[in-house]
């Protein structure tokens, strides 16, 4: 399934966007770099059995261990000593990423409720694309039954583009679903 996307970009996309963007060289093709999934735990700092479902979730959703993030130093405002863990976040690369960014355009995303499409506005200003998420129901891995609360993601998806327009070309000739406006 890895290897649809990967084809994909190299049969279809390349060749489109040097057409588009006047390359001479098929490396100067924007690509994928990778893709960060980070959640914040918030109130489950505190909560332990929240913290093991939220790891096993994203485990299951992306394929690959998360790493939990720990706060630096202490917020007495939010309750967080410094140590703790305040969020979960795994970084894909290669066949996994490939795999992931398939299954999430071509399974999760059409899952969301009254989808119209995702903002074609949140780009970083370099090409890259992070993408907010606010239940993990949308993917076909998670069982509903097993899921203790709705939590959602951020997404980010880091490519080698110099300009938001190359970046949105790239994604979109990938298959993402903007919206137009």
């Amino acid at each position: 399934m890895a290897e649809r996307l990967k084809t994909l970009y190299q049969e279809k996309v390349v060749p489109k966007l040097m057409e588009q963007f006047q390359y001479t060289n098929p490396h100067q093709v924007p690509k994928l770099v990778k893709v960060t999934v980070n959640r914040g735990l918030g109130e489950a700092a505190q909560n332990a059995k929240a913290l093991e479902s939220s790891l096993s979730e994203i485990a299951l959703i992306t394929g690959q261990k998360p790493v939990v993030t720990r706060a630096k130093k202490a917020i007495a405002g939010f309750k967080i000593r410094q140590g703790m863990p305040v969020g979960i976040m795994v970084t894909l690369r290669a066949g996994r990423m490939y795999a992931f960014m398939d299954r999430l355009i071509n399974l999760a995303l059409p899952r969301i409720r009254d989808f119209r499409g995702i903002s074609p506005k949140s780009f970083d200003g370099r090409g890259n694309y992070t993408l907010g998420i606010r239940e993990q129901l949308i993917f076909p891995e998670v069982e509903y039954d097993v899921i203790d609360q709705i939590r959602g993601m951020d997404i980010s998806i880091i490519t080698t583009a110099n300009t938001d327009e190359e970046g949105r070309a790239l994604l979109k000739e990938l298959g993402m679903p903007f919206r137009d406006n």
